[in-house]
């Protein structure tokens, strides 16, 4: 097996900022605004975009998570994944829109997870998607609406996002 780092610290940090004006400029700033990064990574990145969005619009954005484990159809393949705790912020997601964050997006199944999960906890006015790796190979009609770095991958390679808050490094590889 070989493994190649195909984004840096600085490429990563680059792409965040380049989402978190995207974010802005697509909902014509801060306002109503509710951010929610899927666990484990998709919530450090979630944090992330949402201080940089406050620093640049002047205003907090809530930020919270959104556990999709329960609402996965392939939990029979992957029985041990233990579910994470769901946090929605004070005001909650009714009339806001809401950007999901996740680090990779591969089939797009956690994201449709994503969406059922969030039908059982209100109704957004829109939900967004913001990606930091699109790897493609999609097996359900998803598509994000930002995205860090488009990553042309074989179905057999695995790229993985390394983050300093959960990993103690900062990069994104991908392993062949």
């Amino acid at each position: 097996m070989s493994t190649r780092t195909v984004l840096h610290d600085a490429d990563i940090s680059r792409a965040l900022t380049r989402i978190s004006h995207e974010i802005l400029e697509s909902n014509k700033g801060a306002q109503d605004l509710v951010i929610l990064g899927i666990p484990t990574r998709g919530v450090t990145l979630a944090r992330r975009l949402a201080t940089q969005v406050a620093q640049v619009s002047g205003s907090p954005v809530p930020v919270g998570a959104l556990d999709v484990t329960m609402y996965r159809d392939d939990l029979h393949r992957h029985p041990t994944r233990a579910p994470q705790p769901t946090d929605i912020p004070p005001g909650g997601i009714d009339g806001k829109t809401v950007v999901l964050v996740d680090d990779v997006l591969f089939s797009g199944r956690s994201i449709r997870a994503a969406l059922d999960a969030l039908q059982d906890i209100g109704r957004p006015a829109i939900v967004r998607l913001a990606i930091l790796v699109d790897r493609g190979h999609r097996e359900l009609p998803i598509r994000p609406d930002f995205v860090g770095k488009n990553l042309p991958s074989a179905r057999d390679e695995r790229v993985f996002v390394r983050l300093t808050e959960v990993d103690g490094t900062e990069e994104v590889a991908i392993e062949s």
